[in-house]
């Protein structure tokens, strides 16, 4: 069977449900608040009723969930690009917003909580 070229993914999705915050790179325009539709490492889809031109730049903010990362439960902060927009039925919005994320980072107040749990493990010597 052969698969569009658009149709391929490098990390395979799941239907999670994860709230999200998405703001527009650079942007004045305020926070958005949703769910996501479905999530992979490196990807998103969330619901919207407002359009977001393909190649805009945002930022969303997730607990990416250990099924997707295999690793505990983060906050990141995930900086990408929109990449496809087109319609959906979903509650939270008419239109469903395929971003693709170019990098990320663990949400600092969870880093720093991090890295105080690993000070407190006993040191292998």
């Amino acid at each position: 069977m052969k698969v569009a070229a658009s149709d391929r993914r490098l990390s395979p999705r799941h239907e999670i449900r994860t709230p999200l915050r998405i703001r527009v790179w650079k942007s004045a325009a305020p926070e958005r608040r949703g769910e996501s539709v479905n999530l992979s490492e490196r990807g998103i889809l969330f619901a919207s009723d407002s359009s977001l031109p393909i190649g805009t730049v945002v930022e969303v903010l997730l607990k990416m969930p250990e099924e997707i990362s295999g690793e505990p439960t983060t906050e990141r902060l995930c900086s990408g690009h929109v990449v496809r927009v087109n319609p959906i039925d979903s509650p939270r919005g008419k239109l469903g917003v395929g971003v693709q994320f170019d990098c990320y980072q663990i949400s600092r107040k969870l880093e720093a909580e991090l890295i105080q749990k690993a000070a407190l493990l006993p040191g292998e010597a």
